[in-house]
């Protein structure tokens, strides 16, 4: 049974994956780079993504570096208080994407029942990147994934609504993504 919840779980997450992937394409290069409350939620879905597939949490070592800031200095367009440390170029945001899909699908390749149950992050890694809410610094491997998916779709159907109106064009729902 593990087996079937393991890989209908990487099927969806792939797909969430790939429409994420789908807005940044469509995403016109002006629209990145002058829209900062685009750029920093696509950016703040990418660097999460990144963060909770990460597995030990100690290795999590992004390529697209942040800063936290503090609430008083933020930019008005800021979804949170993580910061890129300059803005990235789409084909850097796609590479970092591409490669954190494949990250993904490592994890789903190494998964196992067992796995899904244990806690995603030590006591020790908690404070270590300054990313991890205390929501869920109690979670399973399960329920950090669903969550990371959760969370992932949530900012790509915004991001697509923002490429909508301001683009006028828009992603395609992708239902399932090959996995495993």
């Amino acid at each position: 049974m593990s087996n079937v919840i393991i890989a209908t779980l990487c099927r969806n997450f792939l797909a969430a994956i790939d429409m994420a992937h789908q807005v940044l394409v469509l995403a016109p290069e002006e629209l990145l780079e002058k829209d900062r409350r685009f750029f920093y939620m696509a950016y703040h879905s990418l660097i999460f993504l990144d963060y909770y597939l990460s597995d030990p949490v100690r290795d999590f070592h992004p390529k697209l570096s942040y800063t936290i800031h503090h609430a008083d200095v933020l930019p008005a367009e800021a979804v949170d208080d993580v910061l890129p440390d300059r803005i990235y170029t789409k084909d850097e945001l796609l590479t970092f994407l591409r490669e954190t899909r494949g990250k993904c699908e490592t994890q789903f390749r190494q998964m196992t029942g067992e796995k899904l149950l244990e806690r995603w992050i030590t006591d020790n890694e908690v404070d270590m990147h300054g990313l991890c809410p205390p929501l869920v610094s109690h979670y399973s491997r399960l329920e950090i994934l669903l969550y990371n998916l959760r969370h992932l779709q949530h900012h790509t159907g915004q991001l697509n609504l923002l490429l909508r109106l301001k683009a006028n064009v828009a992603a395609d729902w992708v239902s399932q993504s090959p996995c495993l």
